[in-house]
């Protein structure tokens, strides 16, 4: 229309201009009739505003659709450029200039028949170097009625002109550190050395020596630096060990330079202590993904740049990394400097405290070492975690590539069928078994139909449902049925039968989401609100029929839960109803010790039963452990701490064993320790009382005395199996 414009402004220009000279020269004459021309036949085009084109190339550009862009060129820009090479060279400046967002503002334009001209200011916004903008130029040509734009580079800035490149010269803070609550080191920046084995070259009289110096070093266990290398094929390779600082190597190198079969090499780079705290909750750092380059590289990040990838490293990225800077440049195909459009100073990183605590973790990895499950420690009355251990577990000091340890230790895990990366914790998805039927309890107490006095008959088997015939678990062990039991005493001996008996009950009796719905206020079938890791909700199912109500009664049918999720609801039980979020991060500083976040304890909400209710559970719970006819009462015995609990057994199928669960919290109420919530859970660990109990307790000795003091009932002493490596020879504890 602009195009319409200008030609009728001309035409009157010019009869104008016409009038004046023939008034000026000769009357004007009017024709005749007879000398009238016929009118000529005009049809006038629509000409499109190349303003519109141009706005559709740039805002292309902003949503990076580069194949649109393409296809708006003309067929002679197009064959000066492949698409491929088009879209590499807008990539290429958004990923140097590392451009977080494209703007773009039309100024004018210039139309003629066959060709228009469009100024626009493009403003590229770098998460690095800040925004920055210029004005530059659009050729188009008219091409079949719509206008085709003419590629040139200038298109993306001025200054690229003739081929000229972006080049950003970046410069990175040191990462963060993390801590746990105590401000013990457990992830850092630093000077390292792996250490490795020569199997081959180690002097079978000086082996014992040996082993018991890298112990002393590494924390590792002679037993289990001989399983090592024992029936390990790489004898005369250099066998990865562990990682230390330098500082600790130093320490123990002149103990450790009169034997041979071992070596080390320095290296610096991400170093996470004990071979892991925590790894699956804590993360690890490596190179950014293929995948991930279209997310960072806006935020300031190189592709050549790490990231955390797990863990409170991936959520805490933000503290961690700190603020990149750098200097961003034009550089000629020469890589000459042209001239510079930006710069910025980076920004120290931020050091992340936890609330885990070193010692205990530790202790606890080492107590659930060999199998695979999942344990929790919670502060009973704030939620705070202590502990979190998914097991198995790896060593995230195999992503620094500077260690040399690095390709071997990633090897293995190509081979592990049992997800060392899955924090079973919070997303292992398990059937809870009978320490689910501390809910059932408590609907079964809310409901007003049970009491406390309440008596059932509990027999080997369970027939009040046509069609099902139950069997408890005395039967299979060969002990004499349960006998009459009251309410509390139906929870301490876990008896399937009553709590069968009680879901089919309230199912008949119309509350037939009684149980479910109090699975879901106790946080089941939710998310706990925990910061820092990745969580599933799990699955609590409201039951159909009645053989639905029978099995969830005992934590069994449709319903799925994790760990943490029960550790939280039992830490519940113990704070008088109240519900609080499990938390890890404890705060968020400064270098210089300025607080940056805090976080404090926070209650979410309240068990929905009575003051009377709960006391008959705690101390059902407590009868678990404390009275002789408990199902947990014989792990338990001599253990001076009070502790109230729950075994649970949870059947997978007919050609698997059973899961093995026990939690509880202890109530010792000294006001220097605090109490603490447990969850264990040992996958195809068979009875929760013989497998998972004496995890517990040994993870609560070592909170509470700092060490553990009882063997498992499979051990020749703590820390080594009843069957032990050959030759093994075990030392005190250092």
């Amino acid at each position: 229309m602009k195009y319409v414009r200008w030609v009728v402004v001309i035409l009157l220009f010019m009869v104008a201009c016409n009038g004046e000279t023939s008034s000026s020269t000769s009357p004007v004459v009017s024709p005749t009739v007879s000398e009238t021309l016929p009118e000529p036949d005009v049809r006038v085009t629509s000409v499109p505003d190349p303003e519109d084109t141009a706005h559709e190339y740039l805002q292309a550009w902003q949503d990076g659709n580069y194949a649109a862009m393409y296809g708006m060129l003309t067929d002679l820009s197009q064959d000066a450029i492949t698409l491929e090479d088009f879209t590499d060279r807008y990539q290429m400046v958004a990923t140097q200039a590392n451009l977080a967002s494209v703007g773009y503002e039309i100024l004018s334009s210039l139309v003629s028949p066959r060709s228009a001209q469009v100024a626009y200011r493009v403003v590229l916004n770098s998460a690095i170097v800040g925004e920055f903008s210029r004005d530059t130029m659009m050729n188009l040509s008219m091409v079949d009625n719509e206008w085709q734009i003419q590629w040139d580079d200038v298109l993306i800035l001025p200054e690229l002109a003739g081929g000229n490149l972006l080049w950003m010269n970046s410069s990175r803070p040191s990462r963060g550190d993390i801590y746990d609550r105590d401000g013990h080191a457990i992830a850092i920046q630093s000077d390292a050395a792996a250490l490795f084995l020569i199997p081959n070259q180690i002097n079978s009289e000086a082996e014992e020596d040996l082993l018991t110096q890298l112990w002393l070093l590494t924390g590792i266990r002679p037993n289990h630096i001989y399983d090592l290398y024992a029936d390990n094929p790489r004898q005369g390779c250099c066998l990865p060990l562990d990682e230390v600082t330098t500082d600790e190597l130093n320490d123990h190198l002149l103990a450790l330079s009169g034997y041979s079969g071992w070596g080390y090499r320095d290296y610096f780079g991400r170093y996470y202590f004990g071979n892991g705290i925590a790894p699956q909750t804590v993360g690890y750092v490596s190179s950014l993904t293929a995948e991930q380059l279209n997310e960072y590289i806006p935020l300031g990040y190189q592709i050549d740049d790490k990231v955390g990838q797990l863990g409170l490293e991936a959520w805490g990225e933000e503290y961690l990394a700190g603020r990149r800077g750098g200097t961003l440049y034009v550089v000629d195909p020469e890589g000459n400097i042209v001239t510079q459009l930006g710069a910025s100073q980076a920004e120290p990183a931020l050091s992340m405290y936890t609330n885990l605590d070193r010692d205990l973790q530790l202790g606890a990895q080492e107590a659930m070492r060999g199998f695979v499950g999942a344990a929790v420690v919670l502060e009973r009355d704030t939620g705070r975690v202590l502990a979190m251990v998914s097991s198995p577990t790896f060593d995230p000091n195999a992503f620094e590539p500077t260690n040399v340890n690095s390709s071997y230790l990633l090897s293995l895990f190509s081979g592990y069928g049992t997800s060392p990366f899955l924090n079973r914790a919070t997303l292992g998805f398990y059937p809870p078994g009978s320490v689910f039927k501390v809910v059932t309890i408590a609907a079964a107490l809310e409901s007003g139909l049970y009491t406390a006095d309440t008596i059932y008959e509990c027999g080997y088997y369970f027939t009040e449902l046509p069609g099902f015939e139950g069997e408890d678990w005395t039967l299979a062990k060969g002990f004499p049925p349960s006998g009459t039991l009251t309410l509390p005493q139906g929870l301490m001996r876990s008896c399937n039968p009553y709590f069968w008996h009680i879901g089919l009950d309230l199912y008949n009796q119309g509350l037939m989401t009684a149980v479910t719905d109090m699975a879901r206020a106790f946080g089941l079938g939710g998310l706990t609100g925990i910061e820092g890791v990745d969580e599933d909700s799990g699955e609590i199912p409201d039951p159909v029929l009645p053989g639905d109500a029978v099995q969830q009664a005992i934590g069994q049918g449709a319903m799925f839960v994790t760990p943490l999720q029960i550790v939280r609801f039992i830490a519940a039980i113990g704070n008088d109803g109240v519900m609080m979020q499990p938390q890890l991060v404890n705060r968020i500083e400064t270098a210089d010790g300025e607080v940056v976040a805090e976080y404090e304890p926070v209650e979410t909400g309240f068990l929905p039963i009575s003051e009377d209710n709960l006391n008959i559970i705690q101390n059902a719970m407590y009868s678990v452990v404390a009275n002789s006819r408990g199902t947990a009462y014989w792990k338990f015995r001599g253990f001076s701490v009070p502790v109230a609990g729950k075994t649970g057994t949870a059947t997978i199928d007919a050609f698997q064993e059973s899961h093995a669960w026990f939690t509880g919290y202890t109530f010792a109420e000294n006001p220097d320790v605090p109490d603490i919530a447990i969850v264990v859970i040992v996958e195809n660990g068979g009875e929760g009382s013989d497998t998972a109990a004496p995890i517990f307790r040994r993870i609560a000795e070592i909170y509470f005395f700092g060490r553990p003091y009882t063997r498992y009932p499979w051990e020749s002493q703590i820390g080594v199996t009843a069957t032990p490596s050959p030759d093994e020879t075990e030392t005190p504890t250092p």
